[in-house]
């Protein structure tokens, strides 16, 4: 459980201009402090180098770092209009924050702005002979860094924007989620009671001050105010929630105050300061929200499938990793109530259910028309019954079953649909007293539907 502060200072230096920043200072610095090399070093260099020589360096790396800066910032930016056409826009706040991008630029920049003082100094007179042999040495390991940020470039930019390489990424950040959701299912608070129930009448609702997606709550600092205050919170909305002033963020319990006055003050300061706890912003985040990155993955299939695109083996692709997302989730031992960090906040669990609705229905519909996409969407969830306890396999059935519904709906041929069929009951997914309660729309008709038009 990471801190608010933690947090922001982690989405501040995914920021593609902070290490690029870093490093033009660098540079700059570098070159300033070769011009100190007369009183610093008091030994005689073993070699003698001249001005010219080292400017006629600095001016060749000046104007090809310049170039080749530019040159990559064009290609970083078609990647990302290839990635946003192709596989989803809530993709590429992926490929921005990509530190291997972000350290090529870095690198470039500071070599050229490196190069840049470098030559100013030299046209000033500012080193001296020992100055010049420090300064063509750093200007030599530059040149080291720089082949070898290239040869890794080169090498990079084969699959920078690609569906695969791109879709991959998406699966990294939503494992990486999933596995830190596993880690502390509730964020280091106390479970709080699952399903719908009425509120205590002495809770006390806090409502956010504006609309958007909260991106990381803050559960140590909620678990502070209420020990400072002698309050038990419960958090309403989860990370990757959308809340708005009518949509509170969590009640609070056991506030109290003497005089009509006190009370209001405070818990409007009270108020302010559980607010504080959550970030909010117009999108949401990978970092404390598994389920957005198991709906991006079916963005990502969703439009794969779609007329445009056609592409069904991105579709099957994504079903396979839906399967190694959710794997751990299935195989996750229980963690002990008592080993509880902050007491005092009870925060809800997500619900296995949601984590599939997340993925498999959008799938399901865009590709009801595809026999190829539902064979492998019920050997997918057959996996994860085969794997999972109770409440998955219930979850992972009742999937099935929805999905062959859509099959049933939009499959021209008898024969696609008990090729369906003959599948669920080799998966253990068929349970005949439920199926038999269901009537699939568009079983035993010719009158095939078309496949649902996909899209993000």
């Amino acid at each position: 459980m990471i801190s608010k502060w933690h947090w922001l200072l982690m989405q501040f230096s995914r920021r593609l201009w902070v290490r690029a920043a870093l490093l033009a200072l660098l540079g700059v610095a570098t070159a300033l402090l070769a011009t100190l090399a007369e009183s610093l070093l008091p030994w005689e260099m073993p070699f003698s180098v001249e001005a010219d020589a080292v400017d006629r360096i600095l001016d060749i790396l000046a104007s090809s770092m310049l170039a080749v800066t530019t040159f990559s910032l064009s290609v970083m930016v078609s990647a990302y209009g290839a990635a946003t056409s192709n596989v989803t826009p809530r993709a590429t706040r992926l490929l921005v924050q990509d530190p291997t991008t972000q350290n090529v630029l870095a690198v470039f920049l500071g070599s050229f702005l490196f190069s840049l003082v470098g030559i100013v100094a030299l046209g000033t007179g500012s080193y001296g002979e020992r100055g010049r042999a420090v300064l063509f040495v750093v200007t030599i390991a530059v040149i080291g860094i720089i082949v070898i940020t290239m040869l890794r470039w080169i090498d990079y930019l084969s699959g920078l924007g690609r569906v695969g390489e791109t879709t991959e990424r998406v699966e990294e950040a939503t494992s990486r989620a999933i596995a830190a959701r596993l880690a502390d299912p509730y964020l280091g608070g106390r479970p709080a009671p699952a399903g719908p129930r009425s509120a205590s009448v002495t809770a006390r609702p806090v409502f956010p001050p504006e609309t958007g997606y909260i991106q990381h709550v803050d559960v140590a600092a909620l678990s502070d105010i209420a020990e400072a205050r002698g309050l038990m919170l419960e958090v309403i909305t989860l990370p990757g929630g959308f809340v708005h002033p009518g949509r509170a963020l969590l009640r609070v319990e056991g506030f109290s105050a003497t005089g009509l006055a006190e009370e209001g003050d405070a818990w409007l300061e009270t108020c302010d300061a559980l607010r504080g706890c959550f970030s909010l912003a117009q999108r949401r985040s990978f970092d404390q929200d598994p389920r957005f990155g198991l709906c991006v993955m079916a963005e990502i299939a969703s439009r794969a499938l779609s007329p445009a695109i056609n592409d069904h083996g991105t579709a099957i692709d994504v079903l396979g990793r839906s399967v190694r997302l959710l794997a751990p989730w299935a195989t996750a031992p229980e963690r002990a109530t008592e080993e509880v960090d902050f007491p005092r906040v009870l925060v809800p669990g997500i619900a296995v259910a949601d984590l599939f609705a997340d993925i498999f229905p959008p799938i399901a519909r865009d590709g009801a028309g595809h026999l190829e996409v539902h064979i492998r969407l019920q050997k997918a969830l057959g996996a994860l019954y085969a794997t999972g306890d109770e409440a998955f396999r219930a979850c992972a059935r009742a999937q099935s079953r929805e999905a062959m519904d859509r099959a049933e709906a939009g499959l021209a041929l008898e024969a696609d649909r008990e090729v369906l069929r003959a599948l669920r009951l080799r998966e253990g997914l068929a349970d005949p007293e439920a199926d038999a309660s269901r009537t699939p729309t568009g079983a035993g008709s010719d009158l095939g539907a078309s496949p649902g038009t996909g899209g993000s």
